[in-house]
């Protein structure tokens, strides 16, 4: 299923990629994040509870950072497993723009699921899916807003 939006962050563009490059402020920002460990540059590990409809999972994984373009772009891509939930995998293209003391951050989203979660059916974990990039974005432009005001 694909996920796109773009959100508007009252911060300069190096702030807002800072920012998309903290694992603390990623971590606060993920909805339902329980750890997110940086291994590497570009490698972090992940634990992250979600719910979709009646299914409750905890999924472990791994998230990679690629096709990286400072200060403009990059792709994050997360393979998690959710034991009997099934597995989600995917990855979003962030494309940041600056327009005066603003920066347009655009995203486009691909995911995947399977074992238990993909028999909730495609119209559940897409709305879900699309709600949850929402609200990671929403909350990632306000903590990103707020910590700009305090600077």
């Amino acid at each position: 299923m694909e996920i796109s939006g773009e959100e508007r962050i009252a911060a300069p563009r190096h702030i807002v990629w800072a920012a998309l490059n903290d694992p603390e402020i990623l971590r606060q920002c993920i909805p339902g994040c329980q750890t997110l460990e940086q291994k590497s540059q570009t490698e972090l590990a992940a634990t992250v509870r979600i719910k979709i409809g009646p299914v409750s999972a905890n999924f472990a994984g791994e998230v990679t950072l690629s096709d990286i373009n400072a200060p403009e772009s990059y792709r994050i891509s997360g393979e998690g497993k959710g034991g009997i939930a099934g597995f989600a995998k995917g990855f979003a293209d962030v494309q940041l723009t600056e327009e005066g003391n603003e920066t347009i951050l655009r995203y486009s989203a691909d995911a995947q699921v399977g074992g238990k979660l993909a028999q909730l059916g495609s119209r559940l974990i897409g709305s879900t899916s699309q709600k949850l990039a929402q609200q990671f974005f929403a909350e990632f432009n306000a903590t990103v807003a707020h910590r700009e005001m305090e600077l």
